[in-house]
């Protein structure tokens, strides 16, 4: 799959979603090729990407399906948006693709049935632990953890902060250009170990959603200037 090309000329890279037939895959998917990206979903079977990958192209999107591997051999900015029970065996299964690439994980460690209760990992965060299993020559960024997926899949504005985390500050302004390209604002919020607050507060927004009724709660940063 070649790269896309935006308005001003340069180059939109190809963007792999492993894990990508799920509610927030494919949500972002959706949202990332309707913003001229070239997406590749993956799946563990490539059969199940491809189906879902034929709905969104019957949209006019630019996605196709693969499998996992090589989905990230393809992709050029590699999404990993599996479940935090799945998140180390689909490393180790795809990390051999990812050397040198830009790789953002959404992973959020949640531990059913007490999903609304925060329990961290033994790395602190399920960013740390991605980063610790896939080693240094990947350039790994945190985001997307507090948007509702439900929210992504559908067509209206998300009121709602992506809180970006990683410690090049060059990759995390690709991501915040990724998420601005698909109608979110995003803000720098500090190197890879900060995203322990991100990853910690989904479990209290998912307690927040039930107590209060509401379909989805965000998180905004006040005080910031806004375009």
């Amino acid at each position: 799959m070649a790269e896309t090309r935006d308005p001003n000329g340069g180059a939109k890279p190809v963007l792999a979603m492993i894990g990508g037939t799920g509610p927030l895959g494919s949500g972002l998917a959706r949202r990332l090729a309707a913003a001229g990206y070239a997406v590749i979903i993956g799946s563990r079977t490539a059969a199940k990407a491809e189906a879902t990958a034929a709905g969104l192209a019957a949209e006019g999107l630019p996605v196709t399906g693969a499998d996992n591997v090589t989905a990230a051999r393809l992709g050029q900015v590699v999404f990993i948006t599996v479940p935090w029970s799945s998140q180390a065996a689909i490393l180790d299964e795809v990390g051999p693709q990812l050397a040198g690439k830009l790789v953002i994980d959404t992973t959020v460690p949640l531990v059913p049935p007490r999903v609304a209760r925060v329990a961290l990992p033994a790395e602190d965060s399920a960013a740390l632990a991605a980063q610790k299993r896939l080693g240094s020559a990947v350039r790994l960024v945190s985001a997307f953890h507090n948007v509702a997926a439900h929210k992504l899949n559908g067509g209206e504005a998300i009121d709602c902060d992506v809180l970006v985390f990683g410690d090049d500050p060059k990759d995390r302004q690709l991501v915040i250009e990724l998420a601005t390209a698909i109608g979110l604002d995003a803000v720098h919020a500090g190197p890879l170990a900060n995203s322990v607050a991100a990853e910690a507060l989904t479990s209290v927004l998912i307690g927040i959603n039930r107590n209060y009724k509401v379909d989805g709660a965000g998180i905004r940063i006040t005080g910031l200037k806004r375009d």
